[in-house]
């Protein structure tokens, strides 16, 4: 086991976007880095701009299977031997309209927006428990009003119930719970640009990062952020 004293940071959806972005700064802030992705070149890349493994671990993880996360829970705890902050940021879209996309589509973005997100709050309870740590967990605009024919929509409302769901099981445990809901973003996750000017991936890691950075009396539950050209 490690005995470097400086905290842990674990991300899920590592690879590109926001996952990525706030990997680096977490790494500026002195953060040892847990990166999980299942894309494992962009991660591995990612890992060795980082400081390689010994700041920062690129496991392979697949968020909706549950021997992904614990193996990505085992893995940090071997080489770091705590887990302070907890990101779980995977998800992806679908396009709006209940007869677009296909099923198999909507299954996975189903599974991996909220199975997924579940899975590593249940993976990484007891080590935030044991550090007194931060869970994070990323939802959406989307999350809190619905949109069009929109499926995602649904996935992230869950997710907001979900993060104010574990804020009241973890209560009293010393664990600070934060859902960060972001507007428009410009990352991979839109297949075309945005129309308007739009937040940069960099934006929403500041936004974690100071949700992250309070005093460990200060709970920051809910962070929306929207483009200021954002008109809904």
């Amino acid at each position: 086991m490690a005995s470097d004293p400086d905290p842990v940071f674990l991300i899920t959806g590592a690879s590109t976007g926001i996952g990525a972005a706030t990997a680096r700064q977490a790494a500026e802030a002195g953060y040892r880095l847990v990166l999980g992705a299942r894309s494992q070149d962009k991660l591995a890349a990612l890992a060795e701009e980082l400081g390689g493994g010994e700041r920062a671990l690129a496991l392979p993880c697949d968020v909706t299977e549950w021997e992904d996360q614990e193996a990505l829970v085992t893995q940090a705890l071997d080489a770091y031997g705590r887990i302070d902050v907890v990101f779980a940021n995977a998800g992806f879209g679908a396009p709006r309209g209940f007869q677009e996309s296909t099923p198999d589509h909507w299954k996975a973005m189903v599974l991996t927006n909220v199975y997924g997100a579940a899975l590593t709050i249940r993976a990484t309870m007891d080590a935030l428990k044991e550090s007194r740590g931060h869970l994070l967990i990323t939802g959406s605009v989307a999350g809190r009003r619905a949109l069009p024919g929109s499926l995602y929509s649904a996935t992230k409302w869950a997710v907001t119930a979900m993060g104010e769901a574990a804020r009241q099981e973890l209560n009293d445990t010393g664990v600070r719970v934060t859902l960060i809901e972001p507007g428009m973003v410009d990352t991979p996750f839109f297949e075309s640009r945005p129309s308007i000017e739009a937040l940069q991936a960099e934006d929403i890691a500041r936004a974690v990062m100071y949700a992250v950075q309070q005093p460990p009396h200060v709970d920051v539950n809910e962070m929306l952020i929207r483009p200021t050209a954002q008109p809904g």
